[in-house]
């Protein structure tokens, strides 16, 4: 079959040049996002495929932790959007992952049944993106820049980790829902979607199966994101912010927007952790894991969606591991392990692997002359 190169990926010219499935592909691909050919796409399904039959081959208890694993990419997400893609160095993107959890937490607990989750998720995420439309507005149109939106992140983070801290009292109560202090909120209920007694209580392998939709979804949507003409905008101000400017566009705006959004999704994804868990305290406010986030989007690649994803994945499943044999060594290993990729890898091990997998396929056994 005859075929053209079209933006450097290969499509046949069987496909309408404007036909759905052109234009789908347009949307989808572009000099922003790793993965743009069909042998890409082929292995995109084929993973979606194993995900959602993966809880048929595994136990509850492994169909829950991947589960974990899986949604802390919301907050990876946020932060390559935020940093990876407009060039925001937020150290505080746990702000509003936590904030949208006591959210969730507050509403559903006071308002009981799935009324109350479905509330408590819709509110969650809009508290979240109108806090950080909050602080981003200050900082952008007040002219804060470069290493000082970290510090002023960092410190708004801080802040909340301290006065969540000193809400162990009864008088630190929300209607029926108390704060906890260090203790934490409790009693958190799991997401329920639905109305009355056809409403489906997201626990378990239903919670999985949230988690991968709602995360494939993001996923896809990012890459039309930031492979739009607004995406654009974005990289350019990542790469070079007055010469942006020059060019007409309003980066103060752009990364207000960016901002706002980069706080839905952790907020999102703070909502998802507290249903989880069915609990949620101060720590997730602390400056451990503050860091996390910046960790597994620099080990994975900050300027690609597929690297935020894959490296939040891998760092947490290897943390979890070294936790349970390393002990009190365990972060010591995690640190040196990450240091080492770090400085040799400093565009992230995901671009690394994308850019050399041809040379590796050419070099395995009938993979074609290795010259």
């Amino acid at each position: 079959m005859a075929s053209e190169t079209t933006t450097g990926v290969e499509r046949s010219t069987a496909d309408a040049p404007d036909g759905p499935l052109t234009r789908v592909r347009d949307a989808l691909e572009g000099p922003n996002t790793l993965g743009n050919s069909r042998a890409f796409w082929a292995a995109f399904v084929a993973l979606v495929g194993f995900l959602f039959v993966y809880p048929m081959l595994r136990s509850t208890y492994y169909v829950n932790n991947t589960a974990f694993l899986l949604a802390s990419a919301f907050l990876g997400l946020s932060l390559c959007l935020v940093w990876g893609y407009a060039g925001i160095f937020s150290f505080g993107q746990v702000a509003f992952y936590g904030v949208a959890g006591y959210t969730f937490g507050v509403v559903s607990i006071n308002i009981t049944g799935p009324l109350g989750t479905v509330a408590g998720l819709t509110v969650g995420v809009l508290v979240a993106a109108g806090f950080a439309f909050v602080i981003g507005y200050f900082m952008f149109y007040g002219g804060v820049s470069d290493v000082y939106v970290a510090i002023i992140t960092l410190a708004v983070t801080l802040v909340l980790n301290t006065f969540m801290g000193q809400t162990a009292g009864e008088q630190w109560a929300v209607g029926t829902a108390r704060l906890g202090g260090f203790n934490g909120m409790t009693e958190i209920p799991s997401l329920a979607l639905g109305i009355g007694d056809t409403a489906i209580r997201v626990a378990d392998v239903p919670f999985y199966y949230f988690v991968v939709g709602t995360l494939l979804v993001t996923y896809l949507g990012l890459r039309v994101l930031v492979n739009s003409d607004l995406g654009y905008v974005m990289v350019g101000i990542r790469e070079n912010e007055e010469r942006t400017e020059l060019f007409g566009y309003d980066t103060r705006r752009v990364k207000l927007g960016t901002f706002t959004l980069g706080g839905a999704l952790a907020g999102f994804g703070g909502i998802v952790y507290a249903s989880w868990g069915n609990y949620i305290d101060p720590s997730v406010f602390g400056l451990t894991f503050a860091a996390l986030p910046i960790i597994w989007v620099a080990t994975g690649g900050r300027k690609w969606l597929s690297g935020a994803i894959i490296g939040t994945f891998v760092v947490t499943f290897i943390s979890q591991k070294l936790s349970v044999f390393g002990g009190q060594f365990s972060q010591i290993i995690l640190g040196a392990l990450l240091l080492i990729v770090i400085l040799g890898l400093p565009e992230g091990f995901v671009p690394q692997i994308h850019a050399r997998l041809p040379w590796l396929l050419n070099r395995l056994p009938g993979g074609g002359d290795s010259s």
